[in-house]
C-alpha cells in the first residue's frame, strides 16, 4: 500500500505526496533548524516521527475526501516511547511534547482535559507497522550534549531542560510548515520567497551604511552631541566582549538606540551572531526606532513585526517584498528585526505552532532590549529566567538598554537576578547621569486641575502626563474652556493611527516655536522624541518619572535650573492601584536622596520596590515553578503558561474606530469568508479603542456600535456608528453614548 501525507488535485494521486517523503524532509529540515542549536538528533527524529499516525488507513480514507475525524499526531509520541529505554526514553519524553502539539500545540503535561500529555500518550495505537520499512527505528543517542551541561540550581535545571522542549518544539513546526509548504507551492508552480541573506554576509555592507550615517553628523557642535560621539565610540569597543548579558545605561537623549545598533552590528562581526533583534515596549515608539534603522541599513533588510503593523501598506516596498516580509512574520528569518516586548516575551512562552515557530531562530541573536525598566515587575522573574537562559544555552547577546537602569544584577537576596557585574557598555554611568542631567525634579504638592491650569497659563510650551484618560480629558476641557492656546490631547481615546499625526503636529508645533500645551497619559513618557520646555507629571513611580524628565530639556539647549519636572499629588484622582505602591516608594526616595535622576535613587528605588513585592510579586501566577522534572519525568505546563503569560492584560474590549477610508475599505470586506479574521485584525489594530467593556455594552444596546458580519466574524468585531461620539481633539468619549442615542432619537 502507497501512504499519503498529503492530498494534491489529481484522482489517479499522481500529485499526491508521500508520507516517507514528508517525514524524511521535515526530518532534515528540523535537524538543520536544530544543529546550530545543539538539538540535530532530537529534532530530526521529532520530524521523522511527527505524522506516523497517518500509517492508519482511516486517515488515508480521510485524504481520499471521507468525512472522518482522525487524530494523527498521538502516535509518533506513543512509538518513541515504546522503542527507547534509559536516558533516550527521558529524551523520547521531551520530543513527545512536540510531536503531540505539532498542530495544536505543546501541551501540559497533565490538566483537567483530554488534550493533556497523560490523557494523549495512552490512547489506543491504531497504525500499521508499514512505517518501521520506510523510515526505520534507529532513535539511539537522543540526547543533546548541553544536557550534560545544565545549571547546578534544580529550578534553573528545570526550566533549562523546557527550554530544549521549546526549541525542538520550534525546530519541528517550522520545519513542517515549510516542507507542506514547498509541496503546496509546487502544485501551484509558485514558491514562497522565504531567503534572506545571512546577517554575516551583510555585516560589512551595513557597518558601512552605519558608520557612513554616522559621518552625516559632522563634528559635534554641542556638549551633549559630544557626549553622544563619546558614548558611542566606547559602547563600539565593547562589541569585543564575550558574548552574553549587558546593561547599556545612558541618560534620556545620550543616544542609545543608535549606540546599541552600532553595538550590534560590530559585535555580530566579532562573534558571528545570526540576527539582531531590536524589541521595544510600546507601539508608539516603534515607528520611530523601525525608521531609523530602515534608513540606516536598508529597509530591503528589516522586519518590523507588531500588531499594529499593516501588512499591505509599506512605502516603498514592491508587492513581492511585501509578501517576502509578510512570511518572516512567521519565522524571524531576516537578518534584523524590530519587534515588540509582547511579540518576543509571549513568543518565548507561547504554546501555539504559529507563535513558536521563530523560537530557533531568536538562538544565536542579538537581543536589544529597549527601555528595560518597563519589563512588567509581575513576570519579572520568569522573564530573567528566559533571558539567562537563551543567554546560557543558545549563543544570545542581550543588551538591557534604559535611561533608569532596573537593579536587575544577581546578589545576595536577590538570587533570581542576572549576572550583570562588570558588563556595563556605557562610560562611567554615574558620571554620565551627571553630565546629561538637564532637568531638575521637584515635588509641588496637591494640585487641582484649576491649579494646573493656572501653572500652565504663563508657558507657551509644556507637557503634563496624569495616570488616567479620564482625568487627561478633564484636564484638557479645562484648560481649553480657560482659553489657553495650543491645547493639545493625547491618550489612548485617540486610535494608534491618529495618535501618531498628534505626534507628529506636536513635534512641528515645538520646532516652530507654535503653543503647545501637551495634555496626555504615559504613553508618551517612554522613547518618544519630544522636547518641552518645562513638564509636570501626576505621582508615579520613580522610573515613570525620570522617563517623564526625558521629554523636558531633551536637547540640552536651556539651563538645566530652567528646565523644571514638577510632580503633583491629583487630589480627585487616585493613582491607579497598580502603581499605588510605587508612590510610596518614590515618596521615600525624595527623603533619601537629593537628585532623584541619580543612578543611585534609581538603584535604591528599583531595590527598594523589589524588596516589597518579594518573590511572588515578581512571578504573580507561579511561571517558573510550573517547569518542573521529577522522579517520574517531566511535568511541564506549556498550554496553561502560554494561556497566562500575558504582557498586556487590560481587561477592555476593543471598538474599531472606521472613520477614515482605510478602515472603512476593511471593515467593508468583513462580510468576506474567504479571508481570515485574523488578517482583519491586523489590519484594523491601528483604528482601534479599548474602552471598558460595561460601557461598549451601552453603547451596543443604544446602536452607537455594531458587530459587522456577525453571521460571518461573531462579535468580533465592534464597529463605531457615525462619528458622533469620535472627537477631532479628544477621541472616543463613550460617557456621553445615553445622551447622544436620546439626542439623535429626537432627531
Amino acid at each position: 500500500m502507497r501512504w499519503y501525507a498529503h492530498s494534491g488535485s489529481g484522482a489517479d494521486k499522481g500529485d499526491w505526496q508521500g508520507l516517507k517523503d514528508h517525514l524524511l524532509a521535515v526530518a532534515r529540515l528540523a535537524g538543520e533548524m536544530g544543529r546550530p542549536i545543539g538539538v540535530e538528533r532530537a529534532a530530526y527524529i521529532a520530524g521523522l516521527f511527527h505524522d506516523l499516525g497517518k500509517y492508519d488507513p482511516v486517515f488515508q480514507r480521510r485524504l481520499e475526501g471521507a468525512d472522518i475525524s482522525v487524530e494523527h499526531s498521538n502516535a509518533g509520541a506513543q512509538i518513541l516511547r515504546q522503542i527507547t529505554s534509559g536516558d533516550d526514553r527521558a529524551m523520547a519524553e521531551i520530543i513527545g511534547y512536540a510531536i503531540l502539539g505539532h498542530h495544536v500545540g505543546l501541551p501540559d503535561r497533565r490538566n483537567d482535559t483530554d488534550a493533556a500529555f497523560d490523557t494523549r500518550i495512552e490512547r489506543p495505537l491504531q497504525i500499521e507497522p508499514a512505517w518501521r520499512d520506510e523510515i526505520g527505528e534507529d532513535v539511539s543517542n537522543l540526547v543533546p550534549p548541553m544536557m550534560h551541561d545544565l545549571p547546578k540550581d534544580r529550578v534553573k535545571r528545570d526550566f533549562a531542560i523546557s527550554v530544549i522542549g521549546r526549541m525542538i518544539f520550534s525546530c519541528l513546526v517550522d520545519a513542517d510548515f515549510r516542507d507542506t509548504e514547498r509541496y503546496y507551492s509546487s502544485l501551484g508552480k509558485a514558491q514562497a520567497d522565504r531567503q534572506w541573506a545571512p546577517l554575516g554576509d551583510l555585516l560589512e555592507d551595513l557597518t558601512a551604511r552605519f558608520n557612513a550615517r554616522i559621518a552625516t553628523f559632522g563634528e559635534p557642535a554641542s556638549e551633549l552631541d559630544r557626549m553622544r560621539a563619546q558614548i558611542l565610540g566606547h559602547v563600539r569597543k565593547g562589541a569585543r566582549l564575550a558574548p552574553g548579558l549587558f546593561t547599556l545605561t545612558v541618560p534620556t537623549g545620550g543616544g542609545k538606540t543608535l549606540a546599541s545598533l552600532g553595538f550590534a552590528l560590530d559585535h555580530a562581526r566579532h562573534h558571528g551572531h545570526s540576527r539582531i533583534i531590536y524589541a521595544i515596549p510600546f507601539t508608539s515608539i516603534i515607528d520611530q526606532t523601525a525608521k531609523i534603522f530602515r534608513d540606516v541599513l536598508g529597509m530591503e533588510h528589516v522586519l518590523e513585526h507588531h500588531s499594529s503593523i499593516d501588512e499591505d501598506a509599506r512605502p516603498g516596498y514592491e508587492r513581492e517584498q511585501r509578501d517576502k516580509l509578510k512570511l518572516a512574520m512567521e519565522d524571524w528569518s531576516a537578518p534584523v528585526v524590530v519587534t515588540t516586548n509582547v511579540q518576543l516575551f509571549e513568543s518565548l512562552f507561547a504554546a501555539r505552532p504559529s507563535r513558536t515557530r521563530k523560537l530557533h531562530n531568536i538562538a544565536n541573536s542579538i537581543i536589544i532590549l529597549d527601555e528595560a525598566q518597563t519589563l512588567p515587575r509581575h513576570y519579572l522573574a520568569p522573564v530573567m529566567q528566559m533571558l539567562d537562559e537563551l543567554a546560557r544555552g543558545y549563543g544570545c547577546t542581550i543588551a538591557l538598554c534604559t535611561a533608569t537602569q532596573p537593579a536587575l544584577s544577581r546578589r545576595p537576596g536577590f538570587d533570581a537576578g542576572l549576572a550583570l557585574e562588570g558588563r556595563e557598555l556605557a562610560p562611567e554611568p554615574e558620571e554620565l547621569a551627571t553630565k546629561l542631567a538637564r532637568t531638575r525634579i521637584r515635588h509641588g504638592g496637591e494640585m487641582d486641575n484649576a491649579a494646573l491650569v493656572e501653572a500652565l497659563a504663563p508657558h507657551e510650551q509644556a507637557l503634563v502626563i496624569v495616570n488616567s484618560r479620564r482625568h487627561a480629558l478633564d484636564l484638557f476641557n479645562q484648560a481649553t474652556a480657560a482659553g489657553l492656546e495650543g491645547v493639545v490631547h493625547l491618550t489612548t481615546r485617540q486610535y494608534a493611527a491618529h495618535r501618531r499625526r498628534i505626534i507628529a503636529d506636536v513635534r512641528k508645533r515645538l520646532a516652530e516655536g507654535k503653543p503647545c500645551r501637551l495634555v496626555a497619559t504615559s504613553l508618551i513618557e517612554a522613547g518618544v522624541d519630544v522636547d518641552f520646555p518645562v513638564g509636570f507629571r501626576a505621582e508615579a513611580g520613580l522610573d515613570q518619572i525620570i522617563q517623564a524628565a526625558g521629554r523636558v530639556n531633551r536637547e540640552g539647549r536651556r539651563a538645566r535650573d530652567d528646565s523644571m519636572m514638577t510632580v503633583f499629588t491629583a487630589p480627585d484622582y487616585k493613582p491607579p492601584m497598580e502603581i499605588r505602591g510605587l508612590v510610596g516608594d518614590m515618596k521615600r526616595m525624595i527623603d533619601r536622596h537629593d537628585d532623584l535622576t541619580s543612578l543611585a535613587a534609581i538603584e535604591d528605588y528599583f531595590g527598594e520596590v523589589y524588596w516589597r513585592v518579594g518573590a511572588k510579586g515578581l512571578d504573580e501566577k507561579d511561571i517558573v515553578s510550573r517547569f518542573v522534572c521529577t522522579a517520574r519525568g517531566t511535568d511541564f505546563a506549556y498550554r496553561s503558561v502560554a494561556q497566562d503569560f500575558r504582557m498586556i492584560e487590560s481587561g477592555m474590549a476593543p471598538i474599531i474606530v472606521a472613520i477614515e477610508k482605510e478602515a472603512r475599505d476593511v471593515v467593508d470586506k468583513l462580510f468576506v469568508a474567504e479571508i481570515s479574521s485574523g488578517r482583519f485584525s491586523r489590519d484594523l489594530q491601528t483604528y482601534v479603542v479599548q474602552v471598558p467593556p460595561k460601557d461598549r455594552d451601552v453603547l451596543i444596546r443604544n446602536g452607537q456600535v455594531k458587530f459587522v458580519a456577525p453571521q460571518v466574524r461573531g462579535d468580533q468585531f465592534a464597529v463605531l456608528e457615525g462619528e458622533s461620539l469620535y472627537r477631532g481633539d479628544s477621541g472616543l468619549i463613550w460617557e456621553d453614548a445615553d445622551y447622544l442615542s436620546v439626542e439623535v432619537s429626537v432627531w
